[in-house]
């Protein structure tokens, strides 16, 4: 106990063997992407890049669904989010259940069944090529705002053990991650996930359990935290915005991640690499016991984290460290700094967080720049198929540099997961929107999508740009210091602190502290207030209804003439034992895949029926023509060329 640093006022730095264990997992990252890079170097096509042929087996699949929006972010936050305030965002596993369900059964079999490389094909054939663009370059952009948190994260934690430079650390990680991810492809991305999420599994039960031993046991640690007011289930206030109620997380996060899990280029990328969607499906499934356990064992590292620190908060004691992002690698360093190799394989775990992720993104937007922009131009369209590879592999580079930069926009702000899901659900609810339009609602025209899509951008940008400008927080709950080393300090900083530690204790509470009540004039205020949560399903909400109307005044889409294929018919899926009668005025008047199939061959009889009714007309002009002029023989010729 002497040398943690509540003790000593100092942080403990990585070992030689911390060094090494750090190194070697991240060469085996980039080893695997050598790996398939000269394993399939024969087999070097488009095909097999993006889409690892469609030949993956479940179980890598699965697993690299699970790491790969359960990066850093998601390993740093989560237990810092216990820490700062209570355990209400634990019905989180809830919302991915719900999430998981609604893409296995609903998205992923819709997308599976177009038999699609990029899901913004989808809103070609649906709208027009112009709404493709849009949605391509809204996806761009979002997955590129997430990547820099993505890549800022994981810099944070190594800094905070190591001392090397953070911009260091940024241009290590996205160099790695940009080489196998470059050279292997979508095996090697698949195949590196699998791997990192053993990794990522070794490293958060080693601190849970060494943690728990420290703390007295877990059962001891969820008393202490049930004591500090940081065990709360029980928020059902069903107002928006409050951050954290049960409806928030489990509807409002429900409808964030199945964004994410079922209208995600890089999540639709991995579906559509199994060679059935039976097995799709299967993968699905699978990884959501594994995205449920991970979060679990974060959630539980959170009560162990401040029941370790719950009489002396590290940020109040000397700066220890300077932000809460930092909190998880310091109680790291605290508890598992006695076993050499320990920390590094640690931190190696909130690595490879990161670069699963990032190997995702870089990935898929490869892969919707080429299908869905460059392809458009005529020197791309005659690129053989290795020149088209090379192609994908650049564009891995280049998103990789301009990642860099866009990391250090992402470095000026504070509580990183709450950020990182701001930011990305402004984007990510139009584009999300921009979807569900298209699949449900079969009146929607490209009109309605075009300005249904910019409106939900403008207005999710007002909400978030306000809430940030008008410094929209929820204040955290308490923290003490009253057990720290104040002889370490001066007498008068040792007095001043203990005072407000007093304070804080006298003030603890059970129960969550409540948002602090800020008069302003401004008539938005509350507008701005709206929990993050709620984002994307407000953004969906707009896009829905301001794209509706906007195509019944310009003209909406007759449901009669769409293909049914490009219409989700829910009732069809989900409730088919209704009878035919009442199915029938639930499609809404989109006709069935058998009957489109016989509309459409009828009406290439009817065409054929018209071309023959035009050559006998021709024929008995040409007959009638020949036989007024005698011209028996130019009869015999003219027949002829018409037969022909």
């Amino acid at each position: 106990m002497d040398d943690y640093s509540i003790i000593t006022g100092k942080r403990k730095t990585f070992g030689v063997v911390d060094y090494v264990l750090f190194s070697v997992i991240l060469v085996i990252s980039a080893g695997i992407g050598f790996f398939f890079a000269v394993k399939d170097r024969k087999k070097d096509s488009t095909s097999n890049f993006l889409l690892a042929g469609r030949k993956m087996s479940v179980f890598p699949v699965a697993m690299s669904l699970l790491v790969t929006f359960l990066s850093a972010l998601t390993l740093l936050g989560n237990p810092v989010e216990i820490y700062n305030y209570n355990t209400m965002f634990w019905y989180l596993c809830l919302a991915m259940v719900l999430a998981i369900a609604a893409a296995s059964f609903i998205f992923i079999p819709f997308f599976y069944e177009l038999g699609i490389t990029s899901a913004f094909e989808y809103l070609e054939l649906r709208f027009s090529k112009h709404v493709r663009i849009l949605g391509c370059l809204l996806y761009i952009f979002q997955t590129m705002m997430y990547v820099s948190f993505v890549l800022y994260a994981p810099a944070l934690a190594l800094t905070a053990v190591t001392g090397i430079n953070l911009w260091a650390s940024i241009v290590g990680i996205m160099l790695i991650v940009t080489a196998y991810t470059a050279m292997g492809g979508m095996k090697a991305v698949v195949w590196t996930d699998t791997f990192q999420a053993f990794v990522i599994t070794a490293g958060l039960l080693a601190a849970l359990i060494q943690g728990s031993i420290l703390t007295g046991g877990f059962e001891e640690a969820w008393k202490v935290a049930a004591d500090r007011g940081r065990v709360v289930f029980d928020v059902f206030d069903p107002d928006p915005k409050v951050r954290h109620s049960f409806w928030t997380v489990v509807f409002g996060g429900a409808i964030f991640w199945t964004s994410l899990f079922g209208l995600n280029q890089a999540q639709i990328q991995r579906a559509i690499s199994l060679p059935s969607l039976t097995k799709a499906k299967i993968s699905l499934l699978t990884s959501l016991i594994g995205i449920i356990f991970i979060l679990t064992i974060g959630f539980m590292i959170g009560i162990v984290m401040f029941a370790f620190y719950a009489n002396c908060h590290p940020i109040k004691f000397m700066n220890i460290i300077t932000k809460a992002d930092q909190l998880l690698p310091l109680f790291v360093m605290d508890i598992l700094g006695q076993f050499p190799g320990i920390p590094g394989i640690f931190v190696s775990c909130i690595f490879s967080g990161s670069l699963s992720t990032l190997s995702s993104c870089l990935n898929a937007l490869s892969a919707v720049t080429i299908e869905d922009i460059l392809k458009r131009f005529w020197f791309v369209k005659k690129m053989n198929d290795f020149k088209m590879t090379l192609l994908s592999k650049v564009l891995v580079i280049i998103y990789g540099v301009i990642g860099i930069g866009s990391a250090f926009l992402v470095s000026q702000v504070s509580a990183i997961l709450q950020a990182s899901y701001s930011l990305f659900s402004i984007i990510n609810g139009p584009l999300t929107g921009l979807f569900v339009l298209g699949i449900f609602f079969p009146w929607a025209n490209m009109w309605g999508a075009i300005v249904g899509s910019l409106t939900s951008l403008f207005m999710m940008s007002w909400i978030g740009f306000g809430a940030f400008a008008n410094k929209i927080r929820t204040p955290t709950a308490t923290f003490d210091t009253f057990g720290c080393n104040w002889n370490l300090t001066t007498t008068t900083t040792m007095t001043t602190v203990a005072m407000e530690s007093s304070t804080m204790l006298l003030n603890s509470t059970t129960t969550p502290i409540p948002p602090a009540t800020v008069e302003s004039s401004d008539p938005f205020y509350d507008m701005y207030r709206l929990s993050y949560l709620w984002y994307t399903a407000t953004a969906i909400l707009i896009n829905v209804v301001v794209g509706l109307i906007v195509s019944f005044i310009t003209g909406r889409t007759k449901p009669e003439d769409l293909e049914p294929r490009l219409i989700f018919s829910i009732f069809d899926r989900l409730l088919p034992c209704l009878p035919e009668s009442v199915l029938r005025k639930l499609r809404c008047g989109v006709p069935t895949k058998e009957k489109y199939e016989k509309s459409t061959q009828n009406g290439k009889k009817d065409v054929d029926i018209q071309d023959s009714e035009k050559q006998k007309n021709t024929t008995a002009a040409l007959t009638c023509d020949n036989l007024e002029n005698g011209n028996t023989h130019g009869l015999k010729t003219d027949l002829e060329s018409t037969r022909l």
